[in-house]
C-alpha cells in the first residue's frame, strides 16, 4: 500500500484514495471546513498548510499556459515584439480573460498596432487606479516596446 524510502512516502493504493475522497469530498473552490479552516481541493488545509512551493511553481506554469493559450486567440498577439508580448500577458494574466475582454479600446488599439493609443486607453482605466505603478510599467512596455523600469 504505502512505498517509503528515505525522502519520499508514496501511495498508489486506489482503495485508500476513495476512502479519503469520500470522507472529504472534492472542491474545486475554497471552503471553510467543520472546524473553520479555509480548504480546497480533497481537504487541503490552506489555512495551516497552505501551499508547497512545488504546488505554486504547478499552479503558476498552469495558469501561464491557460494565459498564453488563450492570447494566441488574437491574431495581433503573434505580431507584437516580445516585451509588447510579456505586458499583456501580465495583464491578461491579472485580469482573467472575461475582464481583459472587456477593455474594448485598448484591445481594438492593440489589433490596429497603434501601442501609444493602446497605452492611453490603459492609464485611463479603473486598472490603473487600482494598480498604478503596475500599470504605469505595462503601459510603458506597451508603449515603446522596450522593457521599463521604474524608481
Amino acid at each position: 500500500m504505502v512505498q517509503t524510502t528515505r525522502d519520499t512516502v508514496t501511495s498508489d493504493d486506489a482503495e485508500l484514495r476513495r476512502l479519503i475522497r469520500g470522507h472529504e469530498g472534492e472542491r474545486r473552490f475554497p471552503y471553510v471546513d467543520t472546524v473553520g479552516k479555509t480548504s480546497i481541493g480533497i481537504g487541503r488545509n490552506l489555512t495551516d498548510v497552505g501551499l508547497y512551493p512545488d504546488e505554486i511553481a504547478y499552479l503558476f506554469t498552469a495558469d501561464l499556459k491557460r494565459c498564453l493559450t488563450d492570447l494566441a486567440t488574437f491574431p495581433w498577439f503573434s505580431q507584437m515584439n516580445d516585451v509588447r508580448q510579456r505586458a499583456v500577458c501580465d495583464l491578461r494574466f491579472q485580469l482573467g480573460p472575461d475582464k481583459f475582454r472587456g477593455f474594448h479600446d485598448t484591445l481594438a488599439a492593440l489589433a490596429r498596432g497603434d501601442y501609444n493609443a493602446a497605452s492611453d486607453h490603459l492609464m485611463h482605466s479603473k486598472y490603473a487606479q487600482q494598480v498604478p505603478v503596475r500599470a504605469q510599467m505595462i503601459a510603458g512596455m506597451i508603449a515603446t516596446g522596450q522593457d521599463v523600469k521604474l524608481a
